[in-house]
């Protein structure tokens, strides 16, 4: 086989509590994933004289620096091969949009290339690999809603979220995810403790007050829109509205699958915002 194409799924952070920050400059965090179904499509071309990576969308970098690229790389370095391997990425995914897109792209390839040379890792040391390209990389390797802790590494499945229509609105500007941490002013409280007693299953009217995103105080301060989006999704009937990790995207959970398509097209029909009609992945 010599080639092979892999779905790569955006993810949306459900709560996101920043619990403070590492020696090392990361930041901890308690961070509540799902992936949806708002999908990129990575293709590996094999047989290679060496690594190289294109993507349909222009801002997109195509050298080493991009996560696909640095992906390949470390699983070449861990199997000590210098085999190569082309990847061409269909972007669907809104770029540094708060949705995961890059890391999700690390981890198709990853998932990929382990599938091809016949698993030579197991899925704990595949993550691993994963972490070196970046925190949100073993999460899209978990393929499971998680609690994810730590720097994002610490993954713990989460099995209380109920089947949800998501209305996805993207601005369409993008925020760098270094920016927003840099900028964050730390309020450490108990919530984390709280958020270990939360069923969102039995008690599904408990999730706007619950979903939360620290991260949307730095955000919000200098692009006041997201909150317009937030309130556009829930005079629109949505349970909760809740920027996705650093922002921009906004996202609102429907448990009406009809009321979320006229919301989504209602907001479409503004034609201010780019918008998504999409599902949680769930197991």
């Amino acid at each position: 086989m010599n080639r092979l194409v892999i779905p790569s799924p955006a993810k949306i952070n459900l709560f996101l509590k920043v619990v403070g920050r590492r020696p090392d400059g990361y930041h901890e965090i308690i961070t509540l994933l799902s992936r949806i179904g708002l999908f990129d499509t990575v293709v590996l071309h094999f047989d290679q004289p060496s690594i190289s990576v294109t993507c349909s969308h222009p801002r997109v970098p195509e050298d080493r620096s991009n996560l696909a690229y640095r992906a390949a790389s470390l699983f070449f370095e861990a199997l000590s091969t210098d085999d190569g391997v082309a990847i061409f990425i269909d972007k669907v995914i809104p770029v540094a949009a708060g949705l995961g897109g890059g890391s999700s792209n690390a981890a198709a390839v990853l998932m990929g290339l382990n599938q091809h040379y016949g698993l030579p890792f197991s899925d704990g040391e595949l993550r691993k690999i994963g972490l070196k390209v970046g925190a949100d990389v073993p999460f899209f390797l978990f393929r499971h809603v998680a609690v994810a802790r730590g720097i994002g590494d610490d993954l713990q499945m989460y099995e209380d979220l109920p089947p949800m229509s998501v209305v996805l609105v993207c601005p369409g500007f993008e925020v760098p995810t270094a920016w927003v941490y840099k900028n964050l002013s730390l309020g450490l409280t108990n919530r984390e403790k709280r958020f270990k007693m939360i069923n969102l299953k039995e008690d599904f009217s408990r999730v706007k007050h619950r979903l939360f995103n620290d991260l949307e105080q730095v955000t919000i301060g200098k692009f006041p829109e997201i909150r317009s989006i937030k309130k556009a999704l829930l005079n629109l009937g949505a349970e909760a509205a809740l920027m996705s990790g650093s922002g921009p995207s906004v996202f609102g959970l429907f448990k009406d699958a009809q009321q979320a398509t006229k919301a989504n097209h209602s907001i479409r029909r503004r034609g201010r915002w780019d918008t998504f009609l999409v599902e949680l992945l769930l197991p």
